[in-house]
């Protein structure tokens, strides 16, 4: 009796870890626009990592509003690359951050990028509070929490970023730059989470998301 009851303990706390988080490895992601994952991309187990090859961006296969993402990104030297959410995917849309607002993956020691691009930030729109990356090579670990419009950045441990999709202060500071060109910049409240091909060599792992309350 005493072993069924730990076997069914350990079922139950499985059972709600599992429709907490979400892990999203190889099989949870596709093309862009497209099926399958392209030769540019080497995906095993729970690791993605783009080859510098241009083959293009990754969006998951379901989509969200309202969640926090978790994952660990590793970047080349001098390498570029990033992490959007509320992506739209339609044939008429040619690339991700058409729609996708982008956390920004970066080695910031080996390029001379502004601060709104530097690594953290809320690509060209808000910049993040400091540099707490890691050295080239080693793991960063990062956080996405979209709550309402609510959005916050975290890198290794520190909240970086933090705006209002719905605010005034978002509304304006998209108008002033390329963006406030494409309307479906930032259009949706529901969408992929995209990983960005930019030509560099990147690997993301330990990706998991955890859907919030509408």
């Amino acid at each position: 009796m005493k072993a069924l009851f730990v076997g069914l303990l350990a079922l139950t706390s499985t059972s709600v870890l599992a429709g907490d988080w979400q892990d999203l490895g190889a099989d949870a992601w596709h093309s862009y626009n497209g099926t399958g994952i392209s030769a540019g991309w080497k995906a095993e187990g729970d690791t993605l990592s783009a080859l510098g090859e241009e083959g293009g961006d990754l969006v998951s296969n379901e989509t969200y509003r309202n969640f926090e993402l978790v994952f660990e990104w590793q970047i080349s030297e001098g390498g570029n690359s990033g992490v959007m959410f509320h992506v739209l995917e339609k044939p008429e849309l040619k690339y991700t951050f058409l729609s996708g607002p982008e956390y920004q993956v970066l080695d910031n020691k080996g390029r001379s990028e502004p601060p709104l691009e530097q690594a953290g930030a809320l690509f060209a729109l808000y910049a993040p509070s400091a540099d707490y990356t890691k050295p080239v090579g080693e793991f960063n670990e990062a956080k996405i929490v979209v709550n309402g419009g609510h959005v916050e950045h975290w890198l290794n441990g520190h909240k970086v970023v933090e705006y209002d999709m719905n605010s005034n202060d978002f509304k304006a500071k998209v108008a002033a730059t390329k963006f406030g060109k494409w309307p479906t910049f930032a259009s949706g409240d529901e969408g992929h989470i995209a990983l960005q091909d930019h030509g560099n060599p990147v690997t993301f792992r330990h990706i998991r998301v955890k859907r919030l309350p509408d």
